[in-house]
């Protein structure tokens, strides 16, 4: 899934995030009086915004345990095993989805006055974040939000230069009455990256004091450009260009038991349905495009044997584009979902039972096929978190009856017990997912340059458990992963299927330890282990830590974070990286060494003003051809991190 935009979600938040951590629903009597909270599109949970200033990682699009390419905005995956686990039609291409933002987690807001966030970071050669989320009622039962996203960053090396655009509009509106909800929301993402296929690693440069400005080391693709700062600029040679465009009208109708509240001579109109009717409707459409195409301007011009001896192809050529390359897939998405609810008591609506069916059609056009497919599929949830919040269950399923993914299914059980009042829990779940692997796998797609081969449906169990402890600021968790065709790429563009069955065991502790009365350590450590020879390399030890002090530093409005960050992971063979078909793949030849990953921060908060000044890669300093910080650690092979990145960023928000 794509980020929860905006200063929300989070792996551990409340009190486990520390003792600074605090929420816009504890305001002071100095501060203007707001009632804020939103909705996810799928549930009826309310949630209140996050504003902690503890976690940087909860402001910045990449999550703490991926691994990206070196520069914002460039293709990242996760250090911990993540098997996609959805059924049903997939287009396959995720190298960007942490930097898009999904259907799935865009917010449906109810506030008493308006609000607005803006957002700006700077960092390392003219990198920038700029973020802007305004949400208001309109009317006091109609609210509308508008956000929008740019992330902008030319790159420490050369031909890394990123370029993504995301925005976001919602609104929310429901009857006087209360029986009538309307959802709508319109998502749109626009995410573009040079190519450089890595490092030219004909000779050591990383190690040539000829080379210290790291933007002279030559690469393998996109040939010599220069620097640019120019954000406004959108064109690339040689790169990957992913569009999509979603919109989504949700709509529901109640049939229920009508109340009111009288308090001081007001009535409060009130409704407790009983039994609901929905529908949603949604289109999508999605153009993914990698293209190599000749520039004038430093007389570039695609290296035809760097295709034929990575993928096996050759160039095309014209007398108009001469050599050049574009490869895309184009879809389009309807999805018409039906669905009945039954609310079993009319006063918690977080109990029900939900029965469904939907119809899917989808039409595909790549550079050699055009076509049509349709999916039929029915699903049903119940899920019940009692009056009394000490039990928390959910059974959900899917399964689709017949069209292009026929087959495919989803179940998922979960089950929570709440052990204490200040929100210590234990949690065990079950999930199932057999799935068609993703159309990048079939040999119509434009990205796909293997010969055809006939896949089987890949199969996932996840067994998990984990115990939350808020005294002791605890969690414990683990996951059991078994796991039998399991699909990936081998080499730059070779498709495979791991036919035998494998398992996999995934833990983590999570604490925090109290060092004094304002310092804390914050220790993440996740274990993973496989079994059996399947083409799979993950590090067998990843651990996250933060130490420093948390606190007012004697001055009551002022909230401060400041200390050090340290991120490692045991030296394993790291995936490559494919550019042509936007894919990390597997490869078992060159082992990754990383030194620990050192950051200094300096987080604050006064009132509505948060700031966060980072000091990234401490750990490039050396003293090789002079000081400096240029002793790379590697994200993937020819892949290295940047060195000293300092980083602001500025986050202001207003209550009009």
């Amino acid at each position: 899934m794509g980020n929860l935009p905006g200063a929300v979600g989070g792996r551990l938040s409340g009190a486990f995030s520390g003792s600074s951590s605090d929420s816009l629903e504890h305001r002071d009597k100095y501060e203007d009086s707001i009632t804020i909270y939103f909705q996810l599109p799928f549930t009826v949970q309310r949630n209140k915004l996050d504003s902690s200033i503890i976690d940087f990682t909860k402001r910045f699009p990449i999550p703490a345990h991926h691994a990206f390419l070196g520069n914002t905005g460039t293709p990242t995956h996760s250090l911990l095993f993540e098997p996609n686990m959805k059924s049903g039609w997939d287009h396959g291409m995720h190298a960007f989805d942490v930097y898009r933002w999904g259907i799935e987690s865009i917010r449906f807001f109810n506030t008493t006055r308006p609000y607005t966030e803006l957002a700006y970071l700077l960092g390392g050669r003219t990198e920038q974040i700029i973020e802007i989320t305004h949400t208001q009622n309109i009317r006091p039962n109609w609210n509308a939000l508008f956000q929008y996203r740019l992330i902008n960053s030319p790159g420490f090396f050369k031909n890394q230069r990123t370029n993504h655009n995301d925005y976001t509009f919602t609104s929310w509106y429901q009857s006087t009455k209360k029986r009538y909800n309307n959802y709508l929301a319109i998502v749109a993402n626009a995410m573009q990256t040079d190519e450089n296929g890595g490092l030219d690693d004909t000779k050591d440069y990383l190690n040539d004091p000829i080379y210290n400005d790291r933007f002279n080391i030559p690469t393998k693709l996109a040939g010599d450009v220069e620097f640019g700062r120019n954000f406004f600029s959108t064109n690339i040679n040689t790169g990957n260009r992913y569009t999509d465009l979603t919109f989504m009208q949700k709509q529901q109708y109640d049939f229920g038991k009508k109340d009111s509240l009288v308090s001081d001579s007001t009535v409060i109109p009130l409704f407790y349905p009983r039994l609901r009717f929905e529908h949603v409707f949604r289109y999508s459409s999605y153009k993914f495009k990698y293209i190599d195409l000749p520039n004038s301007s430093n007389g570039y011009v695609p290296d035809t044997n760097y295709y034929k001896d990575n993928y096996n192809f050759q160039l095309p050529s014209d007398t108009i584009m001469g050599i050049h390359l574009v490869l895309y897939d184009r879809w389009k998405e309807i999805v018409n979902e039906f669905s009945i609810y039954q609310f079993p008591d009319a006063k918690n609506q977080l109990q029900f039972i939900k029965a469904g069916i939907a119809v899917q059609n989808l039409k595909a056009v790549t550079n050699n096929f055009t076509g049509s497919f349709y999916n039929v599929y029915v699903q049903g949830e119940y899920r019940n978190k009692t009056r009394n919040l000490k039990w928390d269950m959910i059974a959900a399923g899917k399964l689709h009856l017949t069209g292009f993914n026929s087959g495919d299914y989803e179940a998922t059980v979960d089950l929570r017990r709440f052990i204490s009042k200040t929100g210590g829990y234990f949690d065990v779940g079950f999930r199932n997912v057999n799935r068609t692997p993703s159309f990048v796998f079939d040999r119509r797609s434009s990205f796909y340059f293997d010969t055809p081969k006939d896949l089987n449906k890949e199969n996932t169990t996840q067994i998990s458990a984990s115990i939350y402890l808020s005294k002791l600021a605890t969690r414990v968790s683990g996951s059991y992963f078994l796991v039998s065709n399991y699909t990936y790429f081998a080499d730059f563009y070779k498709a495979e299927q791991e036919n035998a069955l494998f398992n996999l065991l995934l833990l983590s502790l999570e604490k925090r330890f109290k060092l004094g009365k304002r310092w804390a350590w914050h220790s993440d450590v996740y274990f993973q282990k496989k079994t059996g020879e399947v083409a799979l390399n993950v590090p067998l030890i990843f651990t996250r830590n933060r130490i420093g002090y948390e606190g007012t530093l004697g001055f009551r409005k002022l909230n401060t974070a400041f200390g050090l960050e340290i991120k490692y992971h045991t030296p394993y063979k790291a995936d490559g990286y494919s550019p042509a078909i936007g894919k990390f793949f597997y490869q078992d030849s060159s082992k990754i060494s990383n030194r620990p990953d050192i950051a200094a921060y300096l987080h604050f908060r006064i009132r509505n003003f948060r700031a966060f000044l980072r000091a990234e890669n401490l750990n490039t300093i050396t003293s090789n051809n002079g000081f400096g910080f240029r002793y790379h650690n590697f994200a993937a092979p020819g892949y290295p991190y940047p060195g000293l990145n300092i980083r602001l960023g500025i986050y202001w928000t207003f209550v009009n």
